[in-house]
């Protein structure tokens, strides 16, 4: 365990930083699988898809996941939801 006061700092700080991004990357996680099962069943419009671009692209803006990632999952659900509303 830290001694010094700067270290404790940096520990309690980690904490905190830490619960933010678990609970970041759960709500994407979330959002995602609601959206991916909503494409299956049919429910899902492209309404939808804003919401799902806004907390992704939030993510990445705070450095919960990288902007990469979260460009690529953008793509990637908007083409299963072009697939999805084809068929």
């Amino acid at each position: 365990m830290a001694n010094h006061p700067s270290a404790l700092k940096r520990a309690r700080q980690n904490i905190k930083r830490r619960d933010r991004n678990r609970h970041g990357r759960a709500t994407n996680r979330t959002i995602v699988r609601k959206f991916t099962g909503g494409i299956e069943a049919g429910t899902t419009t492209a309404a939808d898809l804003p919401q799902v671009m806004a907390q992704l692209a939030g993510s990445a803006a705070k450095g919960i996941i990288p902007k990469k990632r979260a460009s690529r999952k953008i793509g990637r659900l908007a083409k299963a939801l072009a697939a999805g509303s084809k068929s």
